[in-house]
């Protein structure tokens, strides 16, 4: 299984970007999707649908925010929209796509970047999340969790560890979670292949610069339980694809 995560900053732009086209190139059998920014109902997918994929959504209930989609060329057995925690639901934050005795969880974290408010909303966010997967791990061969954790994890995983030791996404507390979910069995499959440093899937739009000069933050990852970490083939992440301030990140796996 090939997977793509990615978040496109609002689906429509990335589409005017020329998202459709690469996704021609056929990138990936699984594409999960962070911030949509968008229901089914407000774009035309035909294009992705001709290309073979099925289509599953779960848009936040205000417009124009969050929301996660999976494109995949390979049917689930089960769909599940959301993980039960009612604020969560509401902004769209999670879908879950059972493939066989494997979970897939498309997710896209919340960002702490408005405020207290924000950040007290995230690390519980956190917390909810962790006691979830512990809840249903033991249900599954396997969980793969993809998706925008809006944390980069440590010092490798950021331009200016110093700089920003302050910042949300790069907070203690949170790379302690961080931390603690890997120690709990997960596998960065990036960083399994890939231990160098300079790589990076989000830049800032503030300055058009950061890019160009690859200042950016590891923040989009694709995770696997315990139980898949030896069934990792290949993972990449694709800094050249630019249909958002985030860039691709992939997996493919043995499944």
């Amino acid at each position: 299984m090939r997977i793509i995560s990615y978040n496109v900053n609002g689906i429509r732009a990335a589409f005017k970007k020329g998202l459709i086209d690469w996704l021609k190139t056929d990138p990936a059998d699984v594409i999960c999707l962070q911030e949509t920014k968008a229901s089914k109902e407000d774009v035309d997918i035909s294009a992705i649908q001709e290309m073979g994929y099925s289509d599953y959504w779960f848009s936040a209930q205000k417009k124009g925010y969050s929301g996660v989609a999976v494109f995949t060329k390979i049917k689930p057995d089960k769909v599940v929209h959301g993980n039960g925690h009612q604020k969560s639901d509401d902004e769209g934050r999670v879908i879950q796509l059972q493939f066989g005795k494997i979970l897939l969880i498309n997710a896209y974290f919340p960002s702490g970047t408005s405020g207290d408010e924000r950040q007290s909303f995230k690390m519980q966010w956190l917390e909810e999340l962790q006691n979830y997967l512990n809840k249903i791990k033991h249900h599954y061969k396997g969980m793969i969790l993809c998706g925008d954790y809006n944390i980069a994890h440590q010092e490798i995983d950021i331009h200016d560890p110093k700089g920003n030791k302050n910042s949300t996404g790069f907070l203690p507390e949170e790379r302690a979670w961080m931390d603690d979910f890997f120690a709990s069995g997960w596998t960065d499959t990036f960083r399994s292949v890939h231990p160098e440093p300079h790589r990076y899937s989000w830049w800032s739009q503030r300055f058009p610069s950061v890019r160009l000069n690859n200042k950016g933050w590891r923040i989009d990852y694709i995770n696997v339980s315990k139980e898949l970490s030896k069934k990792i083939k290949d993972a990449e992440i694709y800094p050249d694809v630019k249909h958002s301030d985030h860039c691709p990140v992939y997996l493919e796996i043995d499944l």
